[in-house]
């Protein structure tokens, strides 16, 4: 599938802002599965000074500086995106026994090994003690496949948890999503990554876009969409694999990439600093696409 995704982002002040630094996380990645064509960043007004950068995961950070007087920003990123198939449900069954994978990241010295331990440890938003290993080992299983054991945690928080907007923020606990069993997408994959890093086992943070298709009989509405989550899980034999648990799906061609990391603090969209301004109005939009094959090769 090929998309063509336009994410919007616009800060109207209340008074004069005369300068602000700001970081965005909002390329997609290229990786065996999906191809990024072109991606193009554009800021009003114009930066004084505009550069990339990869972070340690590989995600591409893009920073600016506007040093001009102004009472609003707007950053608008717009992307090609080509994503193709990838790993298939009936694949899961051969991953390795979870009691095995840590077995071999206890001794495994290989690139791949030392780079999952990163991420099977702790994090201010994605905490680890008994209480999230309790609820992931209701569902895993001596000697079951790790890939099995993410799917049917990741099913749990689906049929048991609540989707509720107005929930949650970025600063609610996940040990009170647990508790209170609602939340968004955001919780439930950092939710999951806590549980499956209580019990030792690698996960991580993806954020991205999924394709929205409307009800029967209903038109497409332009800007709807919005960003999703969701998480992945290692496996030495067949690498990272994303499972979505607000959708209870496998992550497809109608899933894209932005960027992945411990946790949602690594891959905030857009984050920055300013000077004056007072109170402020934020509006998002976002736009994914679907292009015929032809289509798209003007961005």
């Amino acid at each position: 599938m090929k998309y063509q995704i336009s994410h919007l982002t616009q800060y109207h002040y209340l008074q004069d802002i005369a300068n602000c630094y700001n970081l965005s996380c909002l390329s997609p990645r290229k990786l065996a599965y999906q191809k990024t064509r072109k991606t193009r960043l554009e800021v009003s007004p114009s930066p004084s000074s505009l550069y990339d950068h990869l972070d340690f995961f590989g995600n591409r950070h893009t920073f600016f500086h506007v040093n001009k007087l102004h009472t609003q920003l707007e950053v608008k990123v717009t992307s090609l995106v080509e994503v193709l198939p990838r790993l298939g449900s009936q694949q899961l069954e051969e991953s390795t026994p979870w009691e095995e994978l840590l077995v071999y990241l206890g001794h495994a010295t290989d690139t791949q090994a030392l780079h999952a331990r990163l991420l099977r440890t702790a994090t201010r938003m994605t905490p680890t003690d008994k209480l999230f290993r309790d609820f992931a080992m209701e569902v895993f299983e001596p000697g079951m496949p790790v890939l099995e054991g993410a799917k049917r945690l990741s099913h749990r928080i689906f049929d048991e948890f609540t989707y509720d907007p107005g929930f949650t923020t970025l600063a609610t606990p996940v040990h009170t999503v647990l508790q209170q069993k609602r939340g968004v997408c955001q919780d439930f994959a950092q939710l999951a990554i806590s549980a499956l890093r209580s019990m030792g086992i690698p996960a991580r943070y993806v954020s991205g876009y999924l394709e929205t298709i409307p009800p029967p009989g209903q038109e497409r509405l332009v800007g709807a969409d919005a960003s999703h989550a969701w998480f992945a899980v290692f496996d030495p034999i067949l690498g990272w694999v994303d499972f979505d648990p607000t959708n209870d799906l496998i992550p497809d061609e109608r899933h894209i990439t932005l960027a992945f990391g411990r946790d949602y603090a690594d891959v905030v969209p857009l984050k920055g600093l300013m000077s004056g301004g007072g109170q402020h109005q934020l509006t998002v939009q976002v736009d994914v696409m679907p292009l015929a094959d032809s289509e798209g090769l003007g961005l």
